[in-house]
């Protein structure tokens, strides 16, 4: 019995991540990615991540993470490094690259992805800002744009308290 919850919990980390890898291919802006991730999130999806809040749902993950994100660098696309499971939990390395600025940028997180029936219930993501902020520091162009994701991330934070 056990051995076949453990190759359950395994097929559905191997399918979830080739939904992953898919969904940052070529994902065609903030749209794309979030018609990509939507099967595979649940609802109530509660992403973690770096200079963002807490964000939780599809609405959220749309306008607090992909439309900044797409605003930031209109071309990220992202390919799996490698990936392992451990129970419901599943750790993604992720390579995303794109345009900021108009000059090249490339940048690595690792997500740990908790799953229940397949579908992702939470995500944290771990990664260094500094190639981030490094490359928006080198981009003046980027800068009103970097400003107001900032600004919109602290207007949430406060909204929260």
């Amino acid at each position: 019995m056990r051995v076949a919850a453990t190759e359950r919990a395994a097929d559905a980390a191997e399918a979830w991540v080739a939904g992953f890898a898919e969904g940052w291919r070529a994902p065609a802006g903030a749209e794309g990615l979030v018609a990509n991730f939507t099967p595979i999130l649940d609802p109530g999806i509660r992403l973690i991540q770096p200079q963002l809040p807490t964000l939780v749902g599809y609405d959220a993950f749309r306008r607090g993470f992909a439309e900044p994100l797409f605003a930031l660098i209109p071309d990220l696309h992202g390919r799996v490094v490698r990936w392992a499971a451990r129970g419901d939990d599943v750790f993604i390395e992720v390579e995303l690259r794109g345009t900021l600025g108009g000059r090249p940028t490339r940048f690595t997180a690792v997500d740990r992805i908790t799953l229940r029936d397949g579908v992702a219930i939470e995500r944290e993501s771990h990664l260094d800002p500094a190639p981030l902020l490094l490359a928006v520091a080198r981009a003046p162009r980027a800068w009103p744009v970097f400003a107001r994701i900032q600004l919109t991330g602290l207007r949430m934070r406060l909204s929260r308290r």
